[in-house]
């Protein structure tokens, strides 16, 4: 029997998650799909010639969040040169969140900035790569967990798209609901 290097490698990495994973002892990592895993592990970013608020101008999906953002003030920190990443929700997530809900966050500039700035990490963040869940910090301060589960790449409970855009100043990765920090 021919095998192809790739399929040795996929049934290799398999292996290694397997055994991996049974040694971590994780239950909810058991229950991951793996060659949906690496499929989505290996889904090329899309390149984008813009920073993060272009694109996201550019992606009529979330025109809630822009909106948002240019209410915050915060177009300018979002499109200054360094390395971001932002977990962004989409007009669907937005429409999740209770009017109530949404019209206290969207009046309350330091709330709003608050929750915005929640979605955003400092440096190079990809959902995709852990199978056991991993803390991130945010520019809010408070941190966020990220990895791979039974429902795909994941943020906190929400789901991450296996396609991230890579900008001149980050990666942006569409998530299906809103992110909310802990309030005091």
């Amino acid at each position: 029997m021919i095998t192809s290097a790739n399929t040795l490698r996929q049934i290799g990495l398999s292996a290694v998650l397997a055994v991996s994973l049974s040694a971590a002892g994780t239950a909810q990592a058991s229950l991951v799909n793996f060659k949906s895993y690496i499929e989505c592990r290996h889904t090329q970013l899309v390149s984008f010639p813009g920073t993060i608020v272009d694109a996201a101008i550019a992606t009529p999906e979330l025109s809630t969040l822009v909106n948002l953002v240019v209410s915050a003030n915060l177009v300018g920190a979002l499109s200054a040169p360094g390395n971001l990443t932002v977990f962004a929700p989409t007009n669907d997530a937005f429409g999740k969140v209770p009017a109530p809900l949404l019209g206290l966050i969207g009046g309350d500039p330091a709330l709003l900035t608050s929750v915005l700035t929640y979605h955003v990490s400092p440096g190079t963040v990809d959902p995709r790569r852990n199978l056991i869940p991993t803390q991130v910090k945010t520019l809010q301060g408070q941190t966020l967990f990220v990895g791979y589960d039974k429902d795909g790449a994941s943020v906190n409970q929400s789901v991450a798209s296996c396609k991230g855009v890579k900008t001149t100043n980050g990666t942006v990765w569409l998530i299906d609901s809103v992110l909310l920090p802990q309030f005091k």
